[in-house]
């Protein structure tokens, strides 16, 4: 029996298994980095012990302080949850080594799939369907493209598609330099690359009694870099071919048997549209999408774990799939700059209609799953995932529009997110039709999907709402000559003024106050055509606009205010009315867009450069990111080496255009 459980992990996962915990009276510990100290995961353990420091290789990776942790607590069980050392054999050993139940499947199976080369030969001898290994010396024109894999790779880190036999070889090298930052291991395949496969993957549970479930199958075909961020159960294309599901459950239970597997795992498949798959690799652990499966099973696939670990025997069969669950992927990210993680303070976090947090909904509803809350930080040492958002139904179309609903209607301020690509997507034609394959951003455009749901008016409209209710809050505060407005003139003078900045455009808002309220109002110069003020109040402004009365909700936090509408959210830096001159950088400076470490630089001081170069590489939440020349020019200033940790807006260099220069 299990008394005290640690999970060596963090955020959203460890919070997801604290609440199985609750569920069976099992005691809870928690570790945490220093950037963790104040996480909710932390805040909702039992216990809670430090790892000192705050990169994943000082703290999370580190299995002998994990371990350690664990004895001093007093746990007596160890759940890896996802990533980190979730498949790290050697981990899994050492838990045992130290007297502790290791909550995951035997070490000798987690080994013999860690090596993604490996298994596939072993999965080949066991009958299932597997795409060939290529070397990268003998690639040909005729064999591309080619995916470039890491052998202990996951989650599309150590991934990239080549094209061209040119930069094949660059690469190899710069995926086994991302897996080997992520994994600790280097090592990288290539394999044939079908760009408009499936990827569906089917959930095994297994016992040490011989019991091998295969419960449904989910479909992560949407994915952004090798990165899945829509999951669903079931998969559409099994739908329309429903004699393929029980291939695939054959498939995965053969895989399942042939490592000796225990415990819940996932053995993922690449499918064409005729219905012929092929085996991808196996998850020796809980897969980020698990919700899915337990939001359309009713299983508790967390709390199978801990009695397959306990010895106990799974029930005679699994229980049947009923409705459908979509699940999404909520990232710190900003898609209007290359995707580049964003960090910050989360000022509000709210996802509205939630019914369900870390468990199963009663009939229809939406679960959230996250690890973060109101006033988290953000911060650049790991995955920029906030929160996993699912929806379940009875049927498809229904469980997307109200997915969709939801995440229109969250609000998420002090940090970029892809919340309007997941809502187009969600609302897409070819995603409610099923046609849901690997290239379906290449298909459909990605960036104007990703664009903002809020257009150019709506954001003039959030601008001059912004504008109001901080009016109204500033009549609310400070009233003089009885109830007269602050601002208020006699005669008339100029107008009042307020100005914010959006992205790179800037906006001004002009007005005055009269006997009858506000008068004069303009953003830019232009009256707003068609725009009546009904209301204003520091949180909230109502606006009737050309017939329709649209409602503004308006808070304000230390630098930033968000309008959120169901026109879509935007987010406003107000402006001083005159610049702090210390604020001001030299033309052509690279600002680093992130916090983050310095992993190479490419140039060197006086060198010259061509637009579009590559200079340096940031690496943040696990990836790493090129910043390249603005333009043509020399590099007059390098201000960072290698090994250098950066704040978000330090500048990393400067580059002066010919134009300058003369």
């Amino acid at each position: 029996m299990i008394t005290t459980l640690l999970v060596a992990n963090r955020g959203e996962i460890a919070r997801r298994v604290f609440r199985t915990c609750r569920t069976l009276g099992i005691a809870t510990v928690a570790v945490y980095s220093d950037a963790d100290a104040d996480a909710p995961h932390v805040r909702e353990a039992d216990a809670a012990v430090r790892l000192p420091g705050n990169s994943p290789a000082q703290t999370y990776l580190r299995a002998d302080l994990v371990v350690a942790a664990a004895r001093s607590a007093g746990a007596d069980a160890v759940h890896p949850g996802y990533g980190f050392l979730s498949e790290n054999a050697e981990f899994a050993r050492a838990v045992i080594a130290a007297g502790l139940t290791w909550v995951g499947p035997p070490p000798d199976a987690i080994e013999r799939m860690g090596s993604k080369v490996g298994a596939k030969q072993m999965m080949a001898d066991a009958g299932v369907p597997v795409l060939p290994r290529l070397d990268p010396a003998t690639v040909t024109d005729e064999d591309l493209p080619v995916l470039v894999k890491a052998s202990a790779g996951g989650g599309g880190r150590g991934m990239r598609v080549v094209r061209s036999l040119d930069v094949l070889a660059d690469e190899v090298d710069a995926a086994s330099a991302e897996a080997a930052s992520a994994f600790g291991d280097d090592t990288v395949f290539v394999e044939p690359y079908l760009a408009t496969g499936r990827h569906i993957e089917v959930q095994v549970v297994c016992d040490e009694h011989g019991s091998v479930w295969a419960v449904g199958e989910r479909e992560c075909s949407i994915q952004r870099r090798h990165q899945k961020i829509v999951e669903e159960s079931p998969s559409p294309l099994v739908d329309r071919r429903p004699e393929m599901r029980e291939e695939l459950f054959d498939a995965a239970r053969a895989a399942a048997r042939a490592i000796g597997y225990t415990g819940a795992g996932t053995v993922e498949f690449l499918a064409d549209e005729t219905g012929r798959f092929y085996f991808l690799e196996m998850n020796t652990r809980l897969q980020v999408e698990h919700p899915v499966t337990e939001c359309v099973t009713g299983l508790d696939l967390v709390g199978l774990q801990l009695g397959v670990a306990e010895g106990r025997p799974l029930p005679a069969g699994p229980p049947p799939s009923l409705g459908h669950a979509i699940e999404v992927r909520l990232y710190a990210e900003d898609p209007a700059a290359g995707w580049r993680p964003h960090t910050g303070t989360l000022h509000r976090f709210e996802v509205p209609g939630v019914s369900a947090e870390f468990t199963v909904p009663l009939g229809t509803g939406i679960r959230l799953d996250s690890g973060v809350d109101d006033g988290s930080v953000v911060s650049p040492h790991y995955d920029a995932m906030l929160a996993k958002v699912v929806s379940v139904a009875p049927t498809r179309d229904v469980a997307a529009r109200a997915l969709a609903a939801s995440l229109r209607q969250a609000r998420i301020h002090g940090v970029t997110t892809n919340r309007d690509l997941l809502v187009r997507v969600l609302t897409h034609d070819a995603f409610l039709a099923g046609d849901t394959d690997t290239a379906f951003f290449e298909r459909h455009d990605l960036a104007a999907l990703a664009a903002p749901l809020a257009d150019p008016d709506t954001v003039a409209l959030a601008v001059l709402a912004a504008a109001l209710a901080d009016a109204a809050a500033n009549r609310a505060r400070a009233r003089v000559q009885g109830r007269i407005p602050s601002g208020w003139r006699n005669v008339a003078a100029h107008p009042q003024r307020k100005r914010f900045a959006h992205g790179e455009t800037e906006y001004e808002v002009t007005y005055r106050h009269t006997r009858d309220g506000l008068a004069e109002v303009a953003v830019n110069g232009t009256e707003p055509a068609g725009v009546v003020l009904v209301a204003a109040n520091p949180d909230h402004v109502l606006l009737d606009v050309e017939g329709l009365r649209r409602r503004f909700e308006v808070s304000v936090h230390p630098g930033l205010s968000v309008v959120d509408s169901p026109l879509g959210s935007v987010s406003l830096v107000p402006l001083e009315r005159f610049a702090d001159p210390s604020s001001q950088v030299a033309a052509g400076s690279l600002l680093a867009p992130m916090p983050g470490t310095v992993v190479r630089v490419a140039v060197e001081r006086g060198a010259r450069v061509e637009q579009g170069q590559p200079l340096l590489w940031l690496e943040a939440m696990k990836m790493q990111h090129q910043v390249d020349a603005p333009g043509a020019g020399v590099v007059t200033e390098l201000a960072v080496a290698a090994g250098d940790q950066v704040e978000v807006g330090r500048v990393l260099a400067v580059v002066t255009s010919a134009e300058e220069e003369s």
